[in-house]
C-alpha cells in the first residue's frame, strides 16, 4: 500500500486562456496555481493535456512528494476534460484532486473549501464534476464579489479586478496557496476547519 508520501495529487486552478482575460475575476485560480509556483520556487510548466502542466517533486516542506499544478487552456466551460485527461493518465482519483476557482457570491478575498456537492452554478467546477463522474472533488473558492446588483454576472467574472481589489485578491491568492499546502498535508476537513471565512483582510472594502 502506497504511503501518503507516494500519492500523487492533481491541484486544477480554473480560469480562462489568453492575455485578455488573465488578470480578470475569473482567472482567480491561475493566479492561484502562479502564487504556488513562486512559493515552490517552479518553473512556468509545460504545455499538456488541455493546457499548461507543472510538476513539483520533492518540495521541501510538503506532504506529498509529487503535485501536479494544471491550468485548463479549454476554456473555463470545457475544463472536465483535461483534469480527466491528466487525473487517467496518472492514476489520480477524484479524492486526490482539488480544485481552485473564483466565487462571486463570497466577498471580495474570502475563502470557503468543501469536500463535495454541487457546482452551485460555477460552469468550471460543473464540467469537473461531470467529467470525473462525482461530486466528491474538493474545491477551494475564492470570493470575487460582491456582484454589482444591475450587472450581468458574465460580464462581471470577465471584468478585471481594480488596483485596489487586486491588492486583496493577490494576498488571497498567497493565503489560498497556503491552504492547498494544508490540503496536501492534513486533508480538506483541516482546510475547512481552519479557512473557511477566511479573508487576508477582514475589514477592507472594494
Amino acid at each position: 500500500m502506497a504511503s501518503q508520501q507516494d500519492i500523487t495529487r492533481i491541484v486544477v486552478g480554473l480560469g480562462n486562456p489568453g492575455q485578455q482575460y488573465a488578470r480578470t475575476r475569473h482567472n482567480v485560480g491561475f493566479m492561484v496555481l502562479d502564487a504556488l509556483r513562486r512559493r515552490w520556487r517552479l518553473p512556468p510548466g509545460r504545455k499538456g493535456f488541455g493546457g499548461v502542466l507543472c510538476e513539483a517533486r520533492d518540495v521541501p516542506g510538503l506532504a506529498v512528494r509529487r503535485v501536479l499544478l494544471l491550468e485548463p487552456h479549454t476554456f473555463m466551460n470545457l475544463s472536465g476534460g483535461a483534469v480527466l485527461d491528466l487525473a487517467t493518465f496518472y492514476k489520480v482519483g477524484p479524492p486526490d484532486v482539488l480544485a481552485v476557482l473564483d466565487d462571486l457570491a463570497l466577498p471580495l478575498g474570502q475563502l470557503r473549501a468543501r469536500a463535495e456537492g454541487s457546482a452551485g452554478g460555477h460552469k468550471g467546477l460543473a464540467d469537473v464534476i461531470r467529467a470525473l463522474g462525482t461530486d466528491r472533488v474538493s474545491r477551494l473558492r475564492i470570493g470575487i464579489g460582491p456582484q454589482p446588483p444591475m450587472m450581468d454576472s458574465v460580464d462581471f467574472v470577465l471584468q478585471a479586478f481594480s488596483p485596489k481589489e487586486q491588492a486583496v485578491i493577490d494576498e488571497a491568492a498567497v493565503l489560498a496557496a497556503e491552504a492547498v499546502e494544508q490540503w496536501l498535508g492534513n486533508g480538506i476537513t483541516y482546510v475547512m476547519d481552519r479557512y473557511n471565512r477566511k479573508s487576508p483582510k477582514q475589514d477592507q472594502t472594494p
